[in-house]
């Protein structure tokens, strides 16, 4: 038996604002390869580790031609739900969902932590899935836990920040050695966290993360990562590959870094203005960097130009949207 594994596709009909090409021919092509590919190396089945759409219910119109891709598949498409398939995060509104939908006229079949199984020539695989939810990544972890008590190979897929390496404090996270001794899973087949990293593989039980089937952003990690997919063969030993996809230009020829580049322009000129501002207060001259008293010192000096009282009042008008305070002045 085969599997293709692949994850976040993100499927939607508006271009990111950091791509350069036809975002949407760009998707479908993808698609078209992993339809030929499931074809061509005849496998079982797909797995999909979720963010199957980037939104819980995105246009009909678009999507209908993404699905008329995938409907091509000769075999069950699996898939468990990521965060951007559902309301607010939020697993109990699945039913109230596009992906939910396909699951209940069966389009797609969805994972959970009730079993799929498959058999072929004595060998029983099972199929699990943790779907998302807002605290997958605390407490004890248990989502990315499976036994193996009734199944030859364990399949388990999940969209969960399961990650190699820590990551700071800027998200969520648990790394794959927390889980490693715990579950009996052969493979657990990891979405989420869009930049994928190297195969890890402990105590004889894989952990595996290609990366997001896009590229959203234009980070420098994205620039030079190629969205590939995972093909498992579990007849004999188990074995696995990673298949690159040809339909994946090079980052350089679909992101736009200029946009980033700029914000980060903004971002370096405003740290120096700060950092001016900080100096005449150090000095005493201003005596705060507080930036609603510097305006207050500014418009509150002696009338410079006939219509200065105008000025002032127009001044205070857009400080107070940037604000959201909705300030008055006399």
């Amino acid at each position: 038996m085969r599997f293709l594994f692949l994850t976040d596709t993100h499927l939607r009909g508006v271009s990111p604002a950091n791509r350069k090409d036809d975002f949407v021919d760009t998707l479908k092509r993808k698609l078209q390869e992993v339809v030929r590919l499931a074809q061509e190396l005849e496998v079982t089945a797909v797995l999909h580790g979720g963010d199957f759409f980037d939104s819980p219910l995105p246009g009909l119109g678009v999507m209908g031609e993404y699905l008329s891709i995938l409907t091509r598949l000769r075999v069950p498409l699996l898939v468990v739900p990521g965060n951007h398939d559902l309301h607010g995060q939020n697993p109990a509104t699945l039913s109230r969902t596009l992906l939910g939908f396909l699951g209940r006229c069966g389009a797609v079949r969805l994972l959970s932590s009730s079993p799929i199984y498959f058999e072929e020539g004595g060998v029983r695989v099972k199929v699990t899935g943790a779907p998302y939810h807002f605290a997958i990544d605390e407490g004890d972890r248990a989502d990315y836990v499976v036994r193996k008590d009734d199944c030859d190979v364990a399949l388990h897929v999940c969209h969960g920040a399961l990650i190699d390496r820590p990551q700071g404090p800027v998200m969520k996270y648990t790394l794959v050695d927390e889980i490693a001794s715990r579950t009996e899973a052969d493979y657990t087949l990891c979405g989420h966290y869009h930049l994928g990293y190297p195969d890890v593989c402990r105590e004889g039980k894989w952990f595996i993360n290609p990366g997001a089937l896009v590229r959203l952003s234009a980070s420098p990690a994205e620039f030079h990562r190629m969205p590939q997919v995972i093909l498992l063969e579990v007849e004999g030993s188990l074995w696995h590959e990673r298949l690159p996809l040809r339909s994946a230009r090079p980052g350089a020829e679909v992101l736009d870094r200029q946009a980033i580049e700029e914000a980060a322009f903004r971002a370096r000129k405003r740290e120096e203005f700060l950092v001016q501002l900080r100096a005449l207060g150090d000095d005493g001259e201003w005596g705060t960097t507080a930036p609603d008293l510097i305006l207050e010192r500014i418009l509150g000096g002696e009338a410079r130009h006939p219509r200065w009282s105008s000025v002032k009042q127009e001044a205070y008008r857009v400080w107070s949207q940037v604000q959201g305070e909705g300030w008055e002045r006399a």
